[in-house]
């Protein structure tokens, strides 16, 4: 029998974003679960937010709980868009058992749901079956798979995130989600460790043109240094930076598709930011942008006037690769 008791998710927030040509409500959940399975990505604090070990069946009971905990403390009719994140993958059995996601597709039957998960765990019929679930005939899509894909070029993902799948991978995912009629999300990661600020300004660029007509949407998430990760180790040694601001409003001018785009921590030392001065402007008209898709707001704030702007040019022209080697 399970129990009627509830636990609190690692962390639950109410937000808006731009679905399906409307700026709706949303929630966004990250349940504690078993674990991510691959657990070796550099800038991700999450891997180490897991039960210990467990059996299976309490597991689905401690997930159940924090699901019952989440319809106990948000109203359904507060939002109309739920986003779910784990450790590692939603779909991947080892970490989220089959129990767990019967249950919160009966909890949340009639949401929106996007749900992140590695590209090995997108099976066609059990994407179906959940999405049946959830489908009450209110959507287009009601099922999005997120993918943190990071960028399409394999050596980085590879080298300086340490993903442990390839851009061939993502395209069988986003081909067996479409199958079972779920919709594809992509999300990229700009600048990862061991790239310069033109590098990973180009290949947002590129990885943006690339699997535009493969996705349904693309989120662009700017690295931020977490802590416990490789990234903050780092970051302490003064051997990466997060990414200028100034280097986000030029990939995302340059888009040939609306890019969603959270500039978490921006403004702060952790996360991507100038020189302090003109970091507030920025970072809201980024915000804005995700919502409107109003690239002319965004062009209006590559204009603004800052000394920094001048140090940005500088490093995009200047800097060279960091020496360390990335293979022994």
């Amino acid at each position: 029998m399970v129990s009627k008791l509830t636990e609190k998710p690692l962390a639950s927030w109410r937000g808006k974003d731009l679905f399906e040509g409307q700026v709706l409500d949303t929630l966004t959940v990250i349940f504690r679960s078993g674990g991510c399975s691959w657990n070796r990505c550099r800038m991700c604090g999450y891997r180490h937010e897991r039960y210990p070990e467990i059996s299976r069946d309490e597991l689905a009971e401690r997930m159940i709980r924090q699901v019952r905990w989440v319809k106990e403390n948000f109203r359904d009719e507060d939002y109309q868009v739920l986003k779910i994140f784990t450790s590692g993958s939603f779909f991947d059995p080892g970490e989220v058992p089959p129990a767990v996601l019967r249950a919160v597709a009966e909890a949340f039957r009639g949401k929106a749901v996007i749900a992140e998960t590695r590209p090995e765990y997108v099976n066609t019929e059990i994407v179906r079956e959940f999405r049946e679930g959830i489908d009450t005939g209110d959507w287009d899509k009601p099922l999005h798979i997120a993918v943190g894909l990071e960028t399409t070029n394999d050596r980085i993902r590879e080298r300086s995130i340490d993903k442990g799948f390839s851009y061939a991978d993502f395209l069988r995912a986003a081909e067996a989600a479409h199958a079972a009629g779920a919709g594809v999300k992509a999300y990229l990661m700009m600048k990862p460790p061991f790239l310069t600020e033109r590098e990973a300004r180009d290949d947002m660029v590129s990885s943006i043109r690339d699997v535009a007509p493969v996705a349904d949407s693309i989120s662009m998430n700017l690295c931020t240094v977490q802590s416990r990760t490789e990234v903050e180790h780092l970051w302490k040694q003064h051997a990466y930076r997060p990414p200028y601001l100034w280097s986000v409003l030029e990939v995302l001018i340059a888009s040939p598709v609306h890019i969603l785009c959270d500039p978490v921590g921006g403004g702060q030392m952790r996360g991507p930011h100038n020189c302090g001065a003109c970091d507030g402007p920025i970072v809201k008209g980024i915000a804005d942008y995700s919502l409107s898709g109003d690239v002319e707001l965004l062009r209006a704030l590559m204009e603004t006037e800052c000394g920094c702007k001048e140090e940005w040019e500088f490093v995009l022209d200047q800097e060279e690769p960091f020496c360390m080697p990335l293979t022994r």
